[in-house]
């Protein structure tokens, strides 16, 4: 069984087409930055954390997927927005500019353990003070780390991307899917 260490509708959806028996288990840990943790660090540590977490209490035969995403401007990592006024110097920091999106993934069986951390580029375009006060009352951004998504309406002020879309959404599908492979799970004859 192909278990998500993740409460994300977003990771879920990505992974629903190849994985129809996808099993979902959130995984509850600190998700605190550490001091003087770089981003890459970052996300791979609560990846893994997220993965020990749920594997603790599953069968030897799961095979456990575990994420985290975060927003990065430099060495600055950008989390949840808490309020519109907070958003809003998020998107000050980001448009007009490239800014990273870094994921961390982390997939397990038994004792073996294997993570990847995938970097993308995005360039986010200027948001005029109707167009913030819009996106921010659509409710898109509240729950979103660097307060947008690309799959959404937040896509409209996306100008460019280097590098793969499904990690800016949430999970690193062509990533993911080589980790699983390395544990001997093959993606398409498991949805066949």
């Amino acid at each position: 069984m192909i278990v998500l260490a993740s409460a994300s509708p977003r990771r879920r959806e990505l992974l629903r087409p190849y994985i129809p028996e996808l099993c979902v288990c959130p995984a509850d840990i600190d998700e605190r930055l550490r001091e003087g943790e770089a981003v890459e660090a970052y996300v791979r540590r609560l990846a893994y954390e997220k993965n020990a977490r749920v594997r603790a209490d599953r069968s030897d035969q799961d095979w456990v997927i575990a994420a985290d995403t975060s927003v990065a401007v430099g060495t600055r990592i950008l989390g949840k927005p808490e309020n519109f006024a907070h958003a809003a110097q998020m998107w000050d920091a980001l448009q007009g500019r490239w800014h990273q999106v870094w994921t961390g993934v982390c997939v397990a069986q038994a004792d073996q353990v294997l993570q990847v951390q995938v970097v993308t580029e995005v360039w986010l375009d200027t948001m005029d003070e109707q167009a913030r006060q819009r996106y921010w009352h659509s409710g898109e951004p509240q729950d979103k780390a660097g307060a947008y998504a690309i799959q959404g309406c937040g896509g409209m002020f996306v100008r460019a991307i280097r590098g793969s879309y499904s990690n800016v959404v949430g999970l690193p599908l062509l990533e993911t899917a080589e980790l699983l492979q390395h544990l001997g799970y093959r993606l398409w004859e498991a949805s066949a």
